[in-house]
Parts: structure tokens; C-alpha cells; sequence
């Protein structure tokens, strides 16, 4: 294959040359009714490298598109649905808050087992690429249970036979909600006014429609292995 390589912000890219990037591409999603799963399938059906979208969700999304393919599944019923995750990337953006969820073990089935379950699926019916949305300070080691939680994702999805994985850390996120949550508003204020100290500029919140640029974007980026990106790196890479 033939590609073009660049750097920025200290990262190497290898994009596809122009012949191969215009193949049309088939994308998976799970978590799309969210902040950024919602933002991901609305830039996803207007890309024109992508011919179509299979969105895989409890409820419908109420989008009518000639290139959305929608599943209504039971996330705990797998093996009623996951022989649907075929294509060519698997976009996971699902995710909730332990207020929402009722409890640490309800939280954890919603932010690390579905997604493992449906990343498994993937990888296993010859999906090649996969993008996941986890978060800043993630890691299997973490005191905190969330940061523990979402490392224990990004360690189990690495070790599936994808060839390109794609790792988005965010901090705090912004943008339009179906529901309203009244913390994380007073939080991105707060980071907000953080972020114009000198050297903390990365504290910004990023809106999830940047995000999920990012998301789309990295898909044409790299060839293969495992990339993780920072808030810094996820704000580079959406504005290309």
C-alpha cells in the first residue's frame, strides 16, 4: 500500500493516498443517542467516504437517512445481535454516570461490558479498525473507580486482533444534552476559566462534536497498532 506520511504535534501519521481513502467505508456504532455518538452519527452520515452506517441501540434514534442502518437490540442479549457488527470500523461512544446508572455495578455492565462485548463481536466478524471514547487520567490501576473502569476497557480492547485501535482520552465534555446534567455544567465552567491559566490550556472541555471529528478523522490516519490520544492531540487532530 501507499501512503503519505506527516507529522504534527509531535505524532507520525501514515494517511491513506487519495485512490484508497475514496474507497467508501462501512462504520458500526454503539453509544449513538449520547453527547458524542449522536454528534458522530450526524457527521457520519454526511461524510461521503462513508456508504453506511449500522447503529446499534436500545431505542431509536428517530433519524431517517438512506445510509443508516438501525438495530434496536437488548445489549444483553449479544448473541442475538452481534453477527450485525460487520463493516470496516467499530465507533464506542457509550457511556453513563453512576447517578444514572444506580450503582457502580449497573455503571460498569453500561461502560465496560457492552462495549467489550460489542468491540469482541467486532474484531471477531473481521472488523479492521476500532475507536474508542474513554477518558483523561484512565488507567487499570487507578484509585478512583471510574478512571480504573475505563482503563480496564483500553487494556482488554488492546489485547483484541484489531488492526488499528484508536484510544480518545477527553477531559470533561460539552455540547448540547438530552438530558441536562447540572455538575458537569458548573464543572465546564469551572474548567473553563481553568484552562486560561498559562500551561493548562489542555484542561479546556472539548465540545463532543470535536470529538467525534477526531474520531472520523483518526480512521484515515493511521495504518495499524494501537494510538492514543490526549485532549491536546484530540484537538489537533479534529481541526484537520
Amino acid at each position: 500500500m501507499d501512503f503519505i506520511v506527516y507529522t504534527y504535534g509531535g505524532i507520525k501519521f501514515h494517511a491513506l493516498n487519495k485512490k484508497q481513502s475514496d474507497l467508501m467505508k462501512i462504520a458500526n456504532v454503539i453509544g449513538a443517542t449520547g453527547l458524542v455518538g449522536s454528534n458522530l452519527v450526524q457527521q457520519l452520515l454526511k461524510d461521503t467516504r462513508f456508504e453506511k452506517v449500522n447503529v446499534f441501540v436500545r431505542h431509536s434514534t428517530g433519524i431517517k437517512n438512506n445510509k443508516l442502518q438501525e438495530h434496536i437490540v437488548n445489549f444483553d442479549e449479544p448473541d442475538k445481535w452481534k453477527k450485525l457488527l460487520a463493516g470496516d470500523v467499530l465507533y464506542s461512544a457509550m457511556g453513563t454516570t453512576l447517578k444514572e446508572a444506580g450503582s457502580k455495578d449497573a455503571q460498569y455492565k453500561i461502560d465496560y461490558t457492552y462495549q467489550y462485548q460489542a468491540a469482541k463481536a467486532a474484531a471477531a466478524n473481521g472488523v479492521k479498525e476500532y475507536v474508542l471514547v474513554s477518558a483523561a487520567g484512565s488507567s487499570p490501576d487507578a484509585k478512583i473507580f471510574y478512571s480504573k473502569m475505563k482503563g480496564e476497557l483500553e487494556q482488554a480492547v488492546q489485547k483484541l486482533p484489531f488492526e488499528a485501535i484508536h484510544i480518545m482520552r477527553p477531559g470533561m465534555l460539552t455540547g448540547e444534552r438530552a438530558r441536562v446534567r447540572t455538575g458537569e455544567k458548573i464543572g465546564v465552567g469551572v474548567m473553563n476559566i481553568i484552562s486560561m491559566i498559562p500551561g493548562l490550556r489542555q484542561l479546556k472541555p472539548i465540545q463532543g462534536g470535536e470529538v467525534a471529528k477526531a474520531m472520523i478523522n483518526a480512521t484515515f490516519c493511521h495504518t495499524s497498532g494501537i494510538h492514543i490520544y490526549s485532549m491536546g492531540e484530540m484537538h489537533q487532530l479534529a481541526s484537520r
